[in-house]
């Protein structure tokens, strides 16, 4: 059913208020939202024209879906049209539709009225009150429909939720009392997969499923069980099993209990029978006589047995009794065969009744009469060999020819055995079969450049390349021998100062300058001593030493010391004065918060080591220069204009 008429595809239909905010949020979105009073009064009435049309537009839209989309009760197969009316109750179902689409209608006279009042607007107030106004009429048009649209989308949740049923197909209906095991049949022969338990009404619903028979599908419902009292008492649940029966052309499986483990004794399922007998009509008709692993037919007394031949009156010929056991699959098969039969006899019969069995006679030609004497029957000899019966045994043993599976197992199997594609090849000559296949590349065949010579060609060169061989050997007299030896001695040795020296820039690649031995440095008092000697002061010298550092000798401060040289001895002692002062306080200085000299120059030792740690990694350090962007351009562009996609 939903697969024919699609209603698994229904939109979704929102509340009332939900379709109002969807309708007013869209149409102030796609119109425009700015008006100044500045505009000219033209340009007023149709920006506010605008809104009231589009407005009503998009309401026609959503309402236009629905009326669309939602089936038509009286265009629909009675099946459908039934089910619908049990199920939704029709004029339930036809009254929310036409109100529906006469709030569709409403919404555009709403619309076409503040239109045409617009038109005289003389003002922008007056343009805005009556947008207003248009607005709010529609939208309490459609907050009149929220009972209507609340069942409508229960009504659509329930259409999707309908199994698909087709009603032109062949079809099996499985129908009687509740719990005699029409859903067990129903999953032995289908591959359906229905609930069964122990209770009446399990199946609540219709559920259908298919099976193959005879290379086409068939379809089998499960209808919910009926009790038997009068049509006007039965429920809904009852009432789609009675739409099914009641316009389905299908095989009808009429199921009773002979072991009454249902519930119900086998004289109220009789009556059952006997109540619905008009909705047989015209269809094929098995009674299966069902859980007969629980009891025998030969084991009913003479009145229930009387009763199951009531169930023949006035269908003598089209009613058929199958004994069956849904626990054991007893007669199961075949039951469902003869369904299948019983059925296809009768499509076929009332397509001859039609007619439509004449249109396809009308396509079909059978060719008859004698053979023409031009063209007279040609029969192989080997077939009028046959026929006359004088082909022997021994012919036939001959004709049989030896298959390939076969050769493959004589000679080694699976992976031993080559097949041989060019037997059946058809030559002009069954010699070429096994000629080698020349092998072309770039147009040319190789083999027109493959020197026949070739073997004996190399033997001739390798003879000549030994002669040479031996004549270089010759030469090699103890002279040369001697001074290729002493070379090779010098360039070994080179070698290996190279390798040293190479191992040594190694070993010291981090050392940015050349260390200094400790062995190496002079002491203050010796270098004090060797000045004063000499005649020069030597005191200047214990103040660099004090000061721990070391002085840049650049071409200033050799000025500087030329210039001090030259001066008189008092401003010489007071520069090595002021410089020991100087060390004194840098070393102080060192000293804040340490105990002792030697605690201060390990720290400084430390810092220094850390320090060129650093350099050598290149890591950044609070002194490095560093300029934040403080202004990326990419995120300060803002948007692109018309004609230029380059944001950068």
């Amino acid at each position: 059913m939903s697969g024919m008429y699609k209603f698994k595809e229904i939109q979704t239909i929102p509340p009332a208020k939900q379709l109002v905010d969807i309708v007013l949020s869209k149409t102030n979105r796609k119109t425009p939202t700015v008006v100044k009073p500045g505009f000219k009064i033209t340009r007023v009435r149709s920006f506010y024209m605008r809104k009231v049309k589009f407005c009503q537009t998009t309401y026609g839209e959503k309402f236009g879906k629905i009326l669309e989309d939602f089936p038509k009760i009286d265009d629909i197969h009675p099946f459908y049209a039934d089910l619908c009316n049990v199920l939704y109750d029709r004029d339930h179902y036809k009254l929310a539709l036409g109100q529906v689409n006469a709030t569709k209608k409403i919404i555009d006279s709403i619309a076409k009225d503040y239109v045409k009042m617009m038109k005289f607007a003389d003002s922008l107030y007056k343009c805005k009150m009556l947008k207003r106004a248009a607005l709010g009429r529609m939208c309490t048009a459609v907050k009149k429909l929220s009972g209507s649209l609340s069942y409508l989308e229960e009504v659509r949740q329930h259409l999707g939720r309908l199994p698909s049923i087709n009603p032109a197909t062949r079809t099996l209906i499985l129908t009687g009392y509740p719990n005699v095991g029409k859903s067990s049949f129903m999953n032995i022969v289908t591959n359906a997969s229905v609930d069964v338990q122990p209770y009446a009404f399990t199946t609540k619903s219709l559920f259908i499923g298919h099976l193959d028979y005879n290379y086409v599908r068939w379809q089998v419902i499960d209808t919910p069980g009926i009790l038997d009292h009068p049509l006007e008492d039965r429920n809904t649940i009852e009432m789609t099993a009675i739409t099914a029966l009641a316009h389905l052309p299908a095989a009808v499986l009429f199921f009773v209990d002979i072991s009454e483990m249902c519930g119900y004794p086998l004289a109220t399922q009789v009556a059952l029978f006997h109540s619905i007998k008009p909705l047989f009509r015209n269809r094929p008709l098995l009674i299966i006589l069902n859980k007969m692993d629980l009891r025998k037919v030969q084991e009913l007394s003479a009145e229930e047995k009387q009763l199951l031949e009531s169930m023949k009156e006035g269908m003598e010929d089209s009613v058929h009794f199958f004994e069956t056991s849904c626990a054991t699959r007893d007669g199961v098969d075949a039951a469902r065969a003869k369904g299948c039969e019983l059925l296809l006899e009768k499509r076929v019969e009332q397509k001859v009744k039609q007619g439509k069995a004449d249109t396809l006679r009308s396509r079909l030609h059978v060719a008859g009469g004698p053979p023409p004497v031009n063209r007279p029957p040609c029969i192989p000899d080997s077939i009028l060999k046959q026929r006359s019966g004088e082909a022997g045994m021994a012919e036939e043993a001959e004709k049989h020819e030896k298959l390939e599976r076969e050769r493959m197992e004589e000679l080694g199997g699976a992976g031993v055995y080559s097949v041989d594609l060019w037997k059946r090849s058809i030559l002009e000559d069954p010699s070429w079969k096994y000629d080698v296949v020349p092998e072309i590349m770039d147009g040319h065949n190789v083999i027109d450049f493959v020197d026949p010579d070739i073997e004996k060609k190399l033997e001739e060169l390798e003879r000549e390349e030994a002669l040479l061989m031996q004549e270089a050997s010759l030469r090699d007299d103890d002279k040369v021998l001697s001074e290729f030896a002493k070379t090779e001695g010098v360039l070994d040795e080179l070698h290996s100062r190279m390798r040293q020296r190479r191992l040594e820039r190694k070993l010291n690649k981090n050392r940015n300058h050349a260390p200094t031995l400790r062995k190496g440095r002079k002491k203050a008092e010796e270098v004090e001593k060797k000045l004063n000697d000499a005649g020069l002061d030597g005191s200047k010298v214990r103040g660099r030493s004090a000061a721990k550092t070391k002085r840049a000798s650049s071409l200033l401060g050799k000025r500087k010391r030329d210039a001090t040289a030259e001066g008189g001895g008092e401003e010489l002692a007071g520069r090595a004065a002021s410089a020991a002062r100087a060390a004194s306080a840098r070393s102080m200085s060192r000293m804040k918060g340490l105990p002792s000299e030697d605690v201060a120059q390990q720290v400084e030792k430390k810092r220094r080591k850390k320090m060129k740690l650093f350099e050598k990694r290149g890591m950044k350090g609070e002194a490095d220069h560093h300029i934040p962007d403080w202004k990326p351009k990419h995120l300060f562009s803002g948007k692109r204009g018309i004609g230029k996609t380059d944001r950068r």
